[in-house]
This record gives C-alpha cells, sequence and structure tokens, in this order.
C-alpha cells in the first residue's frame, strides 16, 4: 500500500517503516495460517482480561430475538471496562436483557458476556460501506470520562 488517497496523516499512523499496520488482531497457527480476530480499537479490556467484541456479537446474534446487535466496551471504576451490548430487537419480538444475559452464559466465558444491555429501535450508525460506527456507540459513555481506555476508543 502507498498510502490513503490525500491523506497523509492517516498514511503517517498506518504505514511504518514500509509496514501497513491495519489496526486488526489476530494470531498464527502452527500450520501458519493467519487469523484475524478483531480490531484492537474494538477489544473490550475488562478486569485485564481482553474481550473481542465479535465473539460477544456472534452470541448475542445468535438468540432468536435479536436482529442487530453490536458490542462495546464501556468505562468501570472497578473494572477498566465492562462488555455492553446494544441490540436491535427482530420485529414483533420481546427481548429480556436477562434472558439475554443467561443465553450469552451458556455459550461463553462469563467475563465475556454483557454485564449491560440497551434494546434499541433505531437503526445503528453506519460508515459510508455499511460498517457500524461504533464510536459513535461509545461517544455517550466515553464523553464525560477522563480514562486512559478513552484513547483506544477512536
Amino acid at each position: 500500500m502507498m498510502g490513503y488517497w490525500e491523506r497523509p496523516e492517516e498514511t503517517a499512523k498506518a504505514v511504518i517503516d514500509g509496514w501497513m499496520h491495519t489496526g486488526d488482531g489476530g494470531y498464527m497457527d502452527e500450520e501458519g495460517y493467519v487469523y484475524l480476530v478483531d480490531r484492537m480499537k474494538d477489544m473490550i479490556i475488562s478486569g485485564g482480561e481482553n474481550v473481542y467484541s465479535i465473539e460477544v456479537e456472534n452470541v448475542v446474534a445468535q438468540h432468536p430475538a435479536v436482529a442487530q446487535c453490536a458490542v462495546i466496551g464501556i468505562p468501570d471504576p472497578q473494572w477498566g471496562e465492562t462488555v455492553h451490548a446494544i441490540v436491535i430487537a427482530k420485529a414483533g419480538a420481546q427481548l429480556n436483557a436477562a434472558e439475554l444475559v443467561a443465553f450469552c452464559k451458556d455459550r461463553i466465558a462469563g467475563y465475556k458476556c454483557p454485564r449491560s444491555i440497551d434494546v434499541r429501535s433505531e437503526p445503528f450508525p453506519l460508515s459510508g460501506a455499511g460498517k457500524v460506527l461504533k464510536r459513535e456507540l461509545r461517544r455517550p459513555f466515553w464523553d464525560d470520562t477522563a480514562a486512559a481506555v478513552q484513547a483506544k476508543a477512536g
């Protein structure tokens, strides 16, 4: 990659010593296959544990009453961040937060399960490419805090 078109500041942040830093987190298995796990800025650090939002979203999305979901980290005085799910229910479905948390606990580790859930009816904010703008979802939670974790919320 040569750089971002007419965006030298973004290029300088992303291309370092000739290497493109995408901000994706992943791992390589024993056979050399590379697996992308999540965007690093979307990783939630709760009590020293790394929680990949995409893993939690994949579980929440399996619930029969969930049409769409997004998972973000929100500030927490004890844990640094906690897992927060924002969901849109399927038309005509009733969505109970406690039931959704129990659903998650049957499928993933307890520390990865949402500690809080917002059910909303309005659509998620989307980028031009149709991706959920998590920075917009995080903003109301982080705007009034000076926590160091906020720096990654970009």
